[in-house]
C-alpha cells in the first residue's frame, strides 16, 4: 500500500523505496558533478529519468547503433576504392555533363 501525504505547500511526498544500482565509478564521479553543477544530486536526477520515461512511455533520449551496416560498410569501402584508384572512374565537370553521357548511354543502349 502507497500512502501519499499533501503537504500545506502543495508538495507530495510518496513512500519511497531503494534502487540499488552497479555503474563505473569515474561515470559515477563525473556524474554527480554535472548534477552538482546543475543543483541537482544523483537520486534526484535518476527521479527525473525514471520520471521522463513513465511520462512519455519511451527512453528520453535516442539509443543508436553506431556501428555501420553491412551495406554501409560496404559503400564505405567502394568509396575509399574509388577514392584510392580514380583513374579507374569516368569523372564529370557538372551535373549537365554527366546528364548528357546518361542519356546517351540510355539512347544507345550503353551499359558501360
Amino acid at each position: 500500500m502507497m500512502y501519499i501525504i499533501l503537504l500545506m505547500d502543495g508538495g507530495i511526498i510518496m513512500n519511497d523505496t531503494n534502487l540499488n544500482i552497479r555503474v563505473n565509478s569515474k561515470l559515477k564521479s563525473d556524474s554527480d558533478k554535472l548534477f552538482k553543477r546543475l543543483g541537482l544530486n544523483m537520486s534526484s536526477a535518476i527521479n527525473l529519468f525514471l520520471t521522463q520515461c513513465v511520462n512519455t512511455s519511451s527512453i528520453p533520449f535516442a539509443i543508436e547503433d553506431k556501428k555501420p551496416s553491412r551495406k554501409l560498410n560496404k559503400a564505405l569501402k567502394e568509396a575509399k576504392y574509388i577514392e584510392e584508384h580514380p583513374e579507374k572512374y569516368k569523372g564529370y565537370n557538372n551535373m549537365s555533363e554527366l546528364f548528357q553521357v546518361l542519356e546517351e548511354d540510355s539512347k544507345y543502349g550503353d551499359k558501360n
